[in-house]
């Protein structure tokens, strides 16, 4: 944090119509920030967002934030034409919070720029908000939260990747694996659908006691390999980083997607119908 570019900008459509891997996820994705200060954690070493050469204007990835601070002010803006286009197109106003970005990022205590749009939506509602988060800082908003999931179906995604604190020769995680968990199972308590996005996969040193764990503190589960996840149906993009080969250290079989079928069959028998993979999970399709 000490070496972090934080900037305030003005943004002038906060509501961006989706497209590739959200396409059939959401009909909007809405970033509070721009670049990412958890780039530099484990989360950051495969992000396939780095790969954005027009985000980072040679920046390197995690080493700024822009901080949008008039995004609330423009989905009041938007988000009356963007619901009647989703409606048109889409048959529903979903609103993807967010794919490039983490929106509790430390900054936010400061901005508040994710809890302004959150308020926005209070009196400005989508049909549907998936929030994506990192970051166990997430239950802080638990408040606002349960508030708007009574005026919208939302559904809270919290990212736990492993059980393992540490990969080898990477960095640490930006959230530790407890306090997520925590995190998720307080917002469960809260009556907030929580899911675990287990995403990217990453080798699980225990399954059986993950899975179970996962049960306990969210509604449902989702699986996501990098093969497919990064964006690249092969996933070269993750392959030109450091995280394959801390993966082989491991569990060199966590490397194939076929690692990603033998946990979702574990997951099912801790959280049966409750078990989503890849894009569809994300979208809120369980099996």
């Amino acid at each position: 944090m000490a070496h972090m570019e934080v900037t305030l900008r003005a943004v002038g459509s906060v509501l961006t119509r989706t497209g590739g891997y959200l396409d059939g996820v959401a009909s909007h994705s809405l970033q509070p920030y721009r670049g990412c200060p958890l780039g530099k954690s484990l989360c950051g070493v495969g992000c396939y967002v780095q790969h954005a050469r027009h985000l980072l204007a040679g920046r390197a990835w995690g080493s700024f934030v822009d901080v949008r601070e008039n995004a609330a002010a423009s989905y009041r803006e938007q988000v009356g034409r963007e619901r009647r286009w989703a409606r048109r197109k889409h048959g529903l106003f979903s609103v993807f919070l967010s794919s490039a970005t983490e929106p509790f990022p430390p900054q936010e205590a400061t901005y508040r720029v994710t809890r302004g749009v959150l308020t926005a939506m209070l009196d400005e509602p989508p049909d549907e908000l998936i929030l994506q988060t990192h970051s166990h800082h997430v239950e802080g908003e638990g408040g606002l939260l349960a508030e708007l999931s009574r005026r919208t179906r939302l559904r809270v995604h919290l990212s736990i990747e492993t059980d393992r604190e540490r990969l080898p020769g990477l960095p640490r995680h930006a959230s530790p694996v407890e306090r997520r968990f925590t995190g998720a199972r307080r917002l469960k308590e809260r009556g907030i659908f929580t899911a675990i996005t287990v995403a990217p996969l990453l080798p699980i040193a225990d399954p059986e006691a993950f899975f179970a764990r996962c049960a306990e503190s969210a509604d449902a589960v989702v699986l996501d390999h990098f093969i497919g996840g990064d964006g690249t149906a092969d996933g070269r993009r993750t392959r030109a980083t450091p995280l394959p080969a801390a993966i082989a250290a491991i569990d060199p079989a966590a490397l194939d997607l076929a690692y990603r079928d033998r946990m979702a069959e574990i997951a099912r028998r801790h959280l049966p119908g409750r078990v989503g993979l890849g894009a569809p999970g994300f979208a809120g399709s369980y099996a």
